[in-house]
């Protein structure tokens, strides 16, 4: 199922949420996006429980009801929360076990770090790939290596024109138009966007770049 993928997705990673006022630092950052025309948010949580992820995820979910929100990793916790999906890496949850607990109409990402993942992506009718690392990063742990420029236009030149690349990893205002134009259909951005006083400024700093 091919999803509306936007240009820009944010992924808001569990560490720019502070532990202090977490609902309600939560509910303004949501309603903020949701106001700045987010349409497509992950959220990502690898450390905390999975009380701490559903309760963050209904927050979300209440101040961004017409937002396509994915969960990282977790898709018990999606359903419970009502997100529309959820991404597993490799190494998670097979994409058709992940299709199979979902369903049809809910997203199904995945990743790929290097060709051959890619090739295998391509062959489980996920949603969409996110693949990198471009650039080095500070938000997700990961021993791959950059892929750079060139790695997003072979990366295309694999996948084909219909697949939806999502370039991931250290990404800047600076370099996405150069990641846009080399083939990727978004780009997926969680420091250069969340490590900002005021995220939703920044997005539609981004947008209006990006278009």
């Amino acid at each position: 199922m091919n999803h509306f993928l936007p240009k820009l997705c944010p992924i808001l990673d569990s560490s720019f949420i502070p532990a202090s006022g977490r609902a309600e630092f939560l509910n303004h950052l949501g309603r903020s996006l949701a106001d700045s025309g987010v349409r497509w948010m992950e959220y990502r949580n690898k450390t905390g429980t999975d009380a701490e992820v559903l309760a963050d995820a209904r927050i979300l979910r209440a101040a961004m009801p017409a937002a396509t929100l994915v969960m990282d990793d977790r898709l018990d916790v999606a359903l419970a929360a009502n997100f529309d999906g959820a991404h597993v890496d490799t190494g998670d949850l097979p994409v058709p076990d992940a299709r199979l607990l979902l369903g049809p109409e809910r997203i199904v990402g995945t990743s790929a770090s290097n060709e051959a993942q890619l090739v295998e992506a391509l062959t489980s009718e996920a949603d969409y790939i996110a693949f990198g690392p471009v650039y080095p990063t500070s938000t997700k742990q990961t021993t791959a290596p950059q892929i750079g420029l060139e790695g997003v236009r072979r990366f295309r030149a694999l996948a084909g024109p219909a697949t939806m690349l999502v370039a991931a990893a250290g990404i800047t205002l600076e370099t996405a138009p150069a990641l846009l134009e080399a083939g990727a259909s978004a780009v997926a951005v969680s420091a250069a966007i969340f490590r900002h006083r005021d995220p939703a400024a920044e997005f539609r700093r981004w947008v209006a770049v990006l278009g």
